[in-house]
């Protein structure tokens, strides 16, 4: 019998379609299938379309593309319409597509299989029946929208296993799922779904040319569909027994291919059996090929991650060793953007004398060379520093070592952002831990904070220059100051300051805030446990008050708060109480105190200095007494200026119970002028300084010393007694 009778007996066609020459070649039974008369013809692509539902006939073209990729058949199930636009008929069709190669080396292909009759389940029946338009297209098309969505924002291998796992395919969702990875010639379990732990034992360092479906995957790069436990043993009998263990019914393996690359392979297994139509594996080749693009670009962000944070690790150093007596903590968060590298930088560095330097810097820009400068001046800080420089010394050779970096002439330059000039902020602290003496010249950068062992934050200005690199010899004068017990000092970039819209001053009250909001009662917590690592929590909330959710809240535009590098570090001398150290007991409460350098260029520093009294004072209880203090000290400052040669230098100290406290202020210069009392008119302009001493302060006077004098003047602080608001009393004059 020929097998021309045999299909025709079981109403099966043959049909032949050429892609290439738009024939398509068809017998007689498929003739009559397709609502011609039954008997062979060869017809155009045209005259064939027409017979087709549109519908169905747009979904050949990419049934066939499947096919012709995974190497497989092209199966599809379409609707035969009469000339009138009614279905006649529902038909399967089954062709193997075979390339064909043109003389000019064109490829093509052409479609050689079967048609043949199926019937449609009745109505009330439950006979099986696959759509393939309709809900389940609709359902299609919204899963993988949502999967591509989610894998595009998965940022980690981790996120696109977790979101590969949790894929859930309409109407045939796998219950395990692996992913495979290549290392040399080794097969690699990257992540699994699905398997109890430890499972993937056998599958790991499998070699490729083991018989294990993922293993043919990528030695191939085409697809493996096993609908049947049956189908899996037949073509893998070696691996089999190590897939049986795990009770599936059906395994699809497809290739992972990137760029043209087989990068690995993903298996999706089923409990219940699946039969892998055209449509589900169309679903499954969209999914691994988001899923393979997924996971190169996770690697790749990784990889940059990788390598930023190990620059940046490898630049920043360690703050070790421990310093008898103090406590440093520190942090450091690159930029958000780009490769989050950045010319921030921090070090703590042992000096020949026993001392111990801190340095805080800020090189312009956020980029590579950024960093590169960063390392670079951070070696040649620490060699100055090392040799035994004093701190004006160290910057003043660090300017002109970053001045030299920078002088690249733009015809050598490989590009022109290597062609600008960059400069860099920098602030050195030398600190002797026995006295708790801080030293410290600034080029450029933000002032150190100060806060004192009763919660006042203080801004301690001090003299500074320009920032290193713009003027090779530039002097960078040194304040002197000292650390008191359970006092911490903070100095930090300009990113915790300004990062979120603000500029210094709203900065600084936010930064205020957090410092003043954080001080510890005591030598424990509020429920009585050790406070060891308060010093590091501290830290912490800094850079939260910047990056967290509440800095969201404040002043700023609601923007991506990681817009600048940071780097923070916090030195506290240790005392009972502070939380830095292990000493127990309740301290008395300790005084406040702050010193100011005046200098005769630096005129416009006196409102500095007005502004330090306030701070001192901010809880004082008589603002009227905080108003006089300022006052007196504008016009001491004022007096020294413009009556000698000499530099101001002011000592504020406020001590005792809060409420009857002592202030006490003094401004020591290098005339040995004594200040006398004069009766100006009404029109003078000055003057006045000695009768307002005598009418604002408590007690004053003035102490001769070996080289120039000291004047000094007290307030005791005390509390307005009720109904005594409307009495008269002083007020200043000026």
């Amino acid at each position: 019998m020929r097998t021309e009778d045999v299909l025709a007996a079981i109403a099966t066609g043959l049909w032949r379609w050429d892609n290439a020459s738009g024939k398509v070649t068809l017998d007689g039974e498929a003739a009559r299938l397709l609502g011609l008369p039954a008997e062979p013809v060869v017809l155009p692509e045209a005259a064939v379309r027409s017979r087709f539902h549109p519908v169905d006939w747009n979904e050949i073209n990419g049934i066939v593309n499947l096919a012709v990729a995974e190497g497989t058949l092209a199966e599809a199930r379409l609707r035969i319409m009469d000339v009138d636009g009614r279905v006649l008929r529902t038909v399967r069709s089954r062709s193997k597509p075979l390339e064909n190669r043109t003389a000019d080396g064109h490829v093509d292909y052409e479609l050689i299989g079967t048609i043949q009759e199926i019937a449609e389940p009745q109505p009330g029946t439950t006979a099986a029946h696959t759509p393939i338009t309709g809900d389940w297209r609709r359902s299609r098309e919204a899963f993988l929208l949502d999967a591509g969505r989610a894998l595009a924002e998965a940022r980690s291998t981790a996120e696109v296993l977790r979101v590969a796992a949790s894929l859930s395919m309409p109407g045939f969702s796998p219950d395990g799922l692996a992913v495979f990875g290549v290392e040399g010639d080794q097969l690699s379990v990257i992540g699994h779904h699905g398997h109890a732990p430890g499972d993937e034992g056998p599958f790991s360092d499998m070699a490729l040319d083991t018989d294990y479906p993922a293993a043919e995957v990528v030695r191939t790069g085409r697809a493996i569909y096993l609908p049947t436990p049956e189908e899996y043993k037949r073509r893998f009998p070696v691996t089999w027994p190590l897939a049986r263990r795990f009770g599936r019914a059906s395994w699809a393996f497809l290739p992972l291919i990137v760029a043209g690359r087989t990068m690995g392979a993903w298996m999706a297994a089923f409990k219940h059996p699946v039969t892998f139509s055209p449509d589900e594996r169309s679903v499954l080749t969209t999914v691994a090929r988001m899923l393979a693009q997924a996971l190169q670009r996770a690697g790749v962000a990784e990889s940059e991650r990788e390598l930023t944070t190990g620059l940046q690790r490898s630049m920043m150093p360690q703050l070790g060793p421990e310093i008898p007596g103090m406590t440093i903590a520190a942090r450091y968060v690159p930029t958000g953007g780009g490769l989050q590298v950045g010319g921030d930088w921090y070090d703590m560095i042992p000096l020949p004398s026993g001392r111990f330097a801190l340095v805080i810097g800020d090189v312009q820009g956020h980029d590579v060379r950024a960093a590169g400068l960063m390392g670079q001046l951070r070696i040649a800080v620490r060699a100055y520093a090392s040799e035994g420089h004093r701190p004006d010394a160290v910057l003043s050779r660090a300017s002109r070592f970053l001045a030299g970096l920078c002088s690249v002439r733009e015809e050598d330059a490989e590009d022109a952002e290597a062609a600008g000039p960059r400069f860099a902020t920098c602030l050195y602290v030398e600190c002797d831990p026995e006295t708790g003496t801080l030293e410290i010249a600034r080029a450029g950068h933000p002032d150190p904070v100060v806060r004192m062992a009763d919660g006042t934050v203080l801004m301690r200005p001090t003299a500074g220059g320009l920032p290193l690199g713009i003027v090779p010899d530039t002097d960078y004068p040194t304040t002197r100051f000292a650390l008191e017990p359970g006092e911490t000092m903070m100095l930090c970039t300009d990113g915790l300051i300004e990062t979120g819209g603000h500029d210094l001053d709203t900065g600084w009250a936010r930064l205020r805030a957090v410092l003043e909001s954080d001080v510890p009662h005591g030598p424990g917590t509020a429920d009585g446990a050790p406070e060891d690592n308060h010093l590091e929590r501290l830290a912490d909330l800094l850079v939260q008050a910047v990056h967290g959710p509440s800095s969201h809240h404040t002043t700023g535009p609601l923007a991506d708060r990681r817009e600048d590098d940071i780097a923070v570090v916090l030195l506290c001398r240790e005392s009972p109480g502070c939380g830095c150290g292990t000493a127990a007991g309740h301290p008395v409460r300790p005084a406040r105190r702050t010193m100011l350098t005046v200098a005769q260029a630096e005129p416009a520093r006196i409102a500095g200095a007005r502004r330090q009294i306030r701070e001192l004072l901010h809880d004082w209880a008589d603002a009227e007494q905080v108003d006089s203090a300022v006052l007196m000290v504008s016009e001491m400052v004022t007096n020294v200026l413009v009556h000698t040669d000499g530099d101001a230098l002011l000592v504020a100290e406020a001590a005792g119970e809060l409420g009857a406290r002592r202030l006490r202020v003094e401004v020591a210069d290098a005339s040995d002028e004594l200040p006398h009392k004069r009766h100006p008119g009404e029109m003078a302009s000055s003057g006045r300084g000695v009768l307002l001493m005598e009418m604002l302060a408590d007690s004053w006077g003035v102490d001769p010393r070996g080289e120039g004098k000291s004047i000094w003047f007290e307030l005791y602080e005390q509390s307005k007694p009720d109904g005594d608001e409307d009495r008269e009393s002083p007020r200043p004059v000026g």
